[in-house]
């Protein structure tokens, strides 16, 4: 079970979110988003990324040459797409991406699957009068359907004392958290992430035996 840790803003929660047992932390370069970084803090925050940790950059509806842009200056790992882009669109960049798809009763995430047949993995969020993550809202899980959870992060509204219901429930291939970790929007409270944390490898290992 995977872990990322995104909306990060500050290089020693990048350092704090890795060295607890996340496996990645995610960067917004969304400019209207609370959580956005400049292209120079997420510089120095991949300075921090070592090990196995990866690091993600976040875009929503951005131009390609936007996206390149960061590309050329931050060693992302991966893209995460939360906007209307195409599949097209996503893989243009090489690197491997993930596809946000809003939550709600009516999504068919067999079609999702279909029409991002390209993406690493489909980052399933709630959706919050036009916010593109980081709402602290969680959606109806109910709303994925069985046998689709190889290919899904799961987010929304997770925190410590819900995420165990949340993998029991829908089985991700990892999960995904921003506001459930914070102490002030963008910056991490370190107890809040470790409990986070903790909890994720506690359910995991109860999946496993």
């Amino acid at each position: 079970m995977r872990i990322k840790i995104c909306g990060i803003t500050r290089r020693d929660d990048a350092e704090s979110a890795l060295a607890m047992g996340a496996d990645a932390i995610g960067c917004v370069f969304y400019p209207k988003s609370a959580r956005a970084v400049s292209i120079e803090v997420a510089a120095d925050i991949s300075r921090g990324i070592s090990g196995l940790g990866m690091m993600v950059g976040l875009f929503v509806n951005q131009s390609a040459e936007e996206v390149q842009a960061v590309l050329d200056r931050v060693p992302l790992h991966a893209v995460q797409f939360h906007g209307a882009e195409s599949e097209a669109f996503c893989r243009q960049f090489n690197r491997p991406y993930i596809k946000a798809i809003p939550m709600s009763g009516d999504v068919n995430l067999a079609a999702e699957h279909l029409a991002y047949d390209s993406a690493a993995a489909l980052l399933l969020d709630s959706v919050h009068a036009g916010q593109f993550g980081g709402s602290g809202q969680s959606f109806d899980w109910n709303w994925v359907e069985p046998g689709m959870n190889r290919r899904l992060i799961l987010a929304g509204g997770l925190s410590a004392e819900n995420v165990a219901a949340a993998i029991a429930q829908v089985r991700p291939a990892a999960v995904d958290v921003s506001s459930g970790v914070e102490k002030e929007v963008g910056i991490k409270d370190l107890t809040k992430m470790k409990a986070f944390i903790d909890a994720v490898h506690s359910a995991a290992e109860g999946i496993q035996s």
